[in-house]
């Protein structure tokens, strides 16, 4: 009877019992590392989870308390700022626990931002500047939530200010976000700021119509419309003369509501009466936009910056008040 030659063969060296338990001992310990790491990663993740929810929480909390302090006198833009702050500051530290959960200790995470702090400052600084002209817009006020401005590139209805951008709306209603640096770098228009605004319109007449009765004709025509201010009156005046024609302004306050209806109006009025002073089929008055129809002088403003609105302390003995009859 013949056998069946060995797969194995006879010099072949079999594993010795030590290696086959380091390598069940390895196998070991990379599982028991993967069960770890399969933790943190969960835990890291309901960390990030709970931070994004405790900013948007936080941010919340801030609008509803500011708008209870001001409930007489409500302030969308430091609301909108403060919400911002809140969010990012709270957010910052749920990145920091992240990364304790993951392993990388907070000491090393001060070490290492201690170490380049010089190239994150490099790297951050038109976030830092952005940061910072952010917190001077919150001071002084150029503007506020509301308000209609114009920029060195844009205008239009500032939406929100928070700790990098502020966000207009411009007239065709295109969302834009500005750097703060930018913003508070440049000239900034404030549409918005004063109730009633001048309006000026410059018109030329020929030679040919009587400009007298032209004249005549508009200031009238600025008069009866219940929109334009009569305290400072309509002001008319005649800017330049030449062969062929006459050039003339007509000046009017109104409500800042009211300025662009106000002007549209007075040109056509004026362009119809160069041509015939003695028309009748003037544009007739609209109704007035404006919320406060009552009349405040040129240049009343309702802007007041964070530093005006801190009141001095009174002191105890002006305030102090008498606890006795002082004897005789």
């Amino acid at each position: 009877m013949t056998t069946k030659p060995s797969i194995i063969p006879a010099d072949a060296a079999l594993p010795s019992l030590a290696n086959v338990k380091a390598d069940e001992t390895m196998l070991s310990h990379f599982i028991d590392w993967l069960g770890k790491l399969a933790v943190n990663l969960v835990v890291a993740a309901l960390i990030l989870a709970v931070t994004f929810w405790a900013a948007g929480w936080a941010a919340r909390f801030m609008r509803r308390t500011l708008t209870r302090v001001h409930r007489s006198n409500p302030d969308p833009t430091l609301e909108s700022f403060a919400a911002s702050l809140a969010r990012y500051a709270i957010v910052a530290v749920g990145l920091v626990a992240v990364l304790q959960q993951l392993g990388v200790q907070a000491t090393s995470i001060i070490a290492v931002l201690g170490a380049a702090s010089l190239a994150i400052g490099l790297a951050l600084q038109g976030a830092l500047s952005n940061v910072a002209a952010g917190v001077m817009i919150l001071l002084f006020r150029p503007y506020k939530v509301g308000d209609f401005i114009e920029t060195a590139t844009r205008q239009g209805t500032v939406k929100s200010l928070d700790l990098l951008f502020t966000e207009i709306a411009t007239p065709d209603n295109v969302k834009v976000m500005i750097p703060n640096s930018k913003v508070f770098g440049d000239v900034i228009l404030n549409y918005s700021t004063h109730r009633n605004r001048r309006v000026d319109v410059l018109f030329k007449v020929p030679l040919k119509t009587d400009l007298v009765a032209v004249l005549k004709r508009l200031r009238e025509r600025a008069e009866n419309d219940a929109r334009i201010r009569q305290d400072p009156a309509p002001m008319i005046e005649v800017t330049d003369l030449s062969e062929a024609y006459a050039q003339a302004a007509i000046r009017v306050w109104t409500a800042a509501a009211d300025f662009g209806p106000v002007k549209t109006d007075l040109m056509l009025s004026a362009h119809l009466l160069s041509e015939d002073s003695a028309r009748t089929d003037l544009p007739p008055p609209r109704p007035s936009k404006a919320t406060d129809p009552s009349p405040a002088m040129p240049g009343e403003g309702e802007h007041h910056n964070l530093l005006a609105l801190i009141k001095p302390r009174r002191s105890r003995k002006a305030t102090a008040k008498p606890t006795g009859v002082e004897k005789k």
